[in-house]
């Protein structure tokens, strides 16, 4: 599929919509003490524009990992529902972070939650969303799932499927899936594709439980890439080697 770039050049895509799914951890800057850097969200509205200039439709979903997890909670003394309600608010303060990135980097931007916040952004719908992707607007979905108990790579894997995407792009700090955790065994190897059968008997951990098979049950491929590669994105859309990609099937590439 080729699509027009704002330029009036002609970039090849591999999809036209993705949804995007960040970590809270790379928006914020241990070293400093700071939850929410303002360098980490100019990198993730850069990396967003330059897909929007491919003529992409980009969903995002991003964690709260930063502000508060709420499965962590419940080892403070928090019980899982309160916990989770409060990753959800954490996940909302880091999508109106994002939004208002992309806008200053001249991308419209707009949030959606699955938790009813009306001052603070527009009650998810599918419809309303679609419209929005379909006009050039970056949809950042905040809330979770808007449910306890659910991870936000299930919100990913759902908002997914909901608005159609043709993928499910996750940014992580690695740059794709190996045999091993390639910290601790330097001999660990990376896998370029892999098929969903064979993730699940590998017992690879791509995402949660719910999330992989809402993805699997859709065949909705997934990638798993290095976001601190600037270039990671770009060449996944373009549908060339990048990360790890896990689908129905497993791909040459």
């Amino acid at each position: 599929m080729k699509t027009k770039t704002s330029g009036g050049a002609r970039a090849k895509t591999a999809y036209k919509r993705v949804l995007l799914k960040v970590s809270g951890e790379v928006l914020g800057d241990r070293a400093r003490g700071e939850c929410l850097a303002p360098e980490k969200l100019a990198y993730v509205a850069g990396c967003v524009k330059r897909l929007r200039s491919m003529g992409v439709q980009t969903g995002i979903v991003t964690g709260g990992g930063n502000i508060f997890r709420g499965l962590a909670g419940s080892g403070r003394g928090f019980d899982r529902t309160t916990g989770d309600s409060m990753g959800m608010l954490a996940t909302a303060i880091n999508s109106l972070a994002i939004a208002n990135a992309l806008e200053s980097a001249g991308i419209p931007a707009k949030v959606f939650s699955a938790v009813e916040m009306p001052k603070i952004a527009e009650t998810f719908t599918k419809r309303k969303a679609v419209e929005c992707l379909e006009k050039g607007i970056v949809a950042v979905f905040a809330g979770g799932t808007g449910n306890p108990f659910f991870s936000t790579d299930s919100a990913a894997a759902l908002k997914a499927c909901e608005i159609g995407a043709e993928v499910l792009l996750k940014a992580t700090k690695v740059d794709g899936i190996y045999t091993a955790d390639p910290a601790k065994d330097p001999s660990a190897s990376k896998y370029d594709a892999l098929g969903f059968s064979e993730a699940l008997e590998k017992r690879l951990g791509v995402m949660d439980a719910a999330a992989f098979a809402l993805c699997m049950d859709n065949d909705l491929p997934i990638i798993v890439l290095d976001f601190s590669d600037a270039k990671a994105l770009e060449k996944a859309v373009r549908g060339e080697k990048a990360g790890t990609i896990v689908g129905r099937k497993t791909w040459k590439r």
